[in-house]
């Protein structure tokens, strides 16, 4: 249990570049897309479908694609952005501006300069150097009964997530999820590319492979008794 929970502790996102020289096993591969297959997932659905790319001329080529950055995209991510360690500690949530593009992290930036902005100039090189990136998709037809708003599907979706990412790092693989390539005209464009149904939404991407440098970046969380409400909602901790 307790290994269970050290694993869990040191999950971490790899905002990196992956050593493109080094590949993925077929074995360790099935092992993350096997934990993903045994998720909870709402009425045992397993409404998902994965798409792995290990092809490097059709990583380049997602690479390449161009991905302007929306307004509500930038306000939304500087609400959750701290511009020191200090700052991000206190808080004990959100993100370091440090993660973002060098534009991105100061915090007199108006959010309309950066409108416009090529996001792909940000993740590109990334994309490149990963062994392998995983699309996974969700077939919203095959919902849960009576679940307004599918919102069982999304906390499905979200447990297929963490089972493939608690299983990649275990095996010493890193892990780093992508939403950029789930809406818009990126999205369409990867659909066409790949010939994806149109029932099938990209729920959200993921790369996997091996960080050239070791990740390290402080990461946060609130204490329990921050979040943890006994027989009635505290209100205090709102």
């Amino acid at each position: 249990m307790e290994s269970l929970l050290k694993l869990i502790r040191q999950r971490q996102s790899a905002r990196t570049i992956f050593d493109s020289k080094k590949r993925i096993s077929k074995t360790n591969l099935d092992k993350i897309l096997e934990a993903g297959s045994w998720a909870p997932t709402a009425h045992n659905m397993q409404n998902f479908e994965v798409l792995i790319v290990d092809d490097k001329k059709k990583l380049e080529a997602i690479a390449n694609l161009k991905n302007p950055i929306s307004l509500t995209f930038i306000k939304e991510n500087y609400q959750q952005m701290s511009f020191s360690k200090e700052e991000l500690k206190k808080k004990g949530r959100g993100v370091l501006g440090a993660m973002f593009p060098p534009a991105w992290r100061k915090p007199d930036v108006k959010a309309e300069d950066l409108v416009g902005e090529d996001h792909n100039s940000f993740m590109s090189e990334e994309i490149k150097s990963s062994s392998a990136l995983a699309i996974v998709l969700y077939d919203s037809t095959k919902r849960a009964p009576a679940s307004e708003g599918d919102f069982l599907g999304a906390i499905s979706l979200g447990c297929v997530m963490e089972n493939m990412w608690l299983m990649a790092n275990s095996l010493g693989i890193d892990f780093h999820i992508l939403s950029a390539l789930s809406e818009g005209t990126i999205a369409k464009e990867i659909r066409t590319m790949f010939n994806i149904p149109e029932h099938l939404k990209i729920a959200y991407s993921f790369r996997l492979g091996y960080s050239i440098a070791p990740v390290k970046y402080l990461r946060v969380r609130r204490k329990i008794s921050a979040f943890k409400h006994m027989n009635g909602y505290d209100t205090k901790k709102s």
